[in-house]
C-alpha cells in the first residue's frame, strides 16, 4: 500500500486539471503542464483534487502508484509556485554571467563556456558566484542544473567547482611532507 498514493492531490484555486485521452493537463497562473497517463493507474479529477489509484492488483500497478501521484503533485506545484535550484561557484577566477539567452561561464578553461538556456527556464545571476535556475517543470530545472554542474564538478581537495546550494563536499587532506 502506498501511503503517498492514498492522499488526493489538492487543486488550489485558479488551477484547472483535465484528462484528455491518455494525457493529464494542468493549467495555472505559471502556465500549462501535461504528462502522459499510465495504463496501470486510474486517475480521476474531482472537486477536492486529483485522485490516483491502481487500476488492478498487479505488482506493477502498486509500484507506479506513489510515483504517479508525486508526478501529478509536481504538475500542480509547477503551475502555481514553480521550482528553483541554486548553484554556487567556488574557485579563484570562476565566474558566471547571464547574457540574454546564454549563460557565460568562466571555469578555468582556456575558453569561456557558453550554455544556451532552454525554453521554459529562466537563469539569474545575482552575483558572479551564484546561479539561480527556475521554471515550472521540476525535471527540466533539475536537468539544466545538472548540465551546468557537469562543466566543473567540485573537487575534494580545495572544493573548487560548481555545487548545489546546501550540498556537502567531502574534503580530503592533501599530501603530507
Amino acid at each position: 500500500m502506498s501511503r503517498i498514493g492514498k492522499k488526493p492531490v489538492a487543486i488550489p484555486s485558479g488551477v484547472t486539471a483535465t484528462i484528455e485521452g491518455k494525457q493529464l493537463s494542468v493549467k495555472g497562473p505559471k502556465g500549462t503542464l501535461a504528462m502522459p497517463l499510465r495504463d496501470e493507474i486510474s486517475y480521476t479529477v474531482e472537486a477536492d483534487g486529483i485522485s490516483v489509484q491502481p487500476a488492478n492488483k498487479t505488482k506493477a500497478a502498486r509500484a507506479f502508484w506513489g510515483m504517479q501521484r508525486t508526478l501529478v503533485q509536481n504538475l500542480v506545484t509547477g503551475v502555481t509556485e514553480g521550482f528553483t535550484k541554486q548553484l554556487l561557484i567556488t574557485g579563484v577566477g570562476y565566474r558566471a554571467n547571464s547574457q540574454g539567452k546564454n549563460l557565460k561561464l568562466q571555469l578555468g578553461y582556456s575558453h569561456d563556456v557558453d550554455f544556451a538556456i532552454p525554453e521554459g527556464i529562466t537563469i539569474a545571476t545575482p552575483d558572479n558566484t551564484t546561479i539561480n535556475i527556475s521554471g515550472n517543470d521540476k525535471q527540466q530545472v533539475g536537468q539544466v542544473a545538472a548540465e551546468i554542474r557537469r562543466w566543473r564538478k567540485p573537487e575534494p581537495y580545495k572544493g573548487k567547482g560548481i555545487k548545489y546550494a546546501g550540498e556537502f563536499i567531502f574534503r580530503k587532506e592533501g599530501k603530507k611532507k
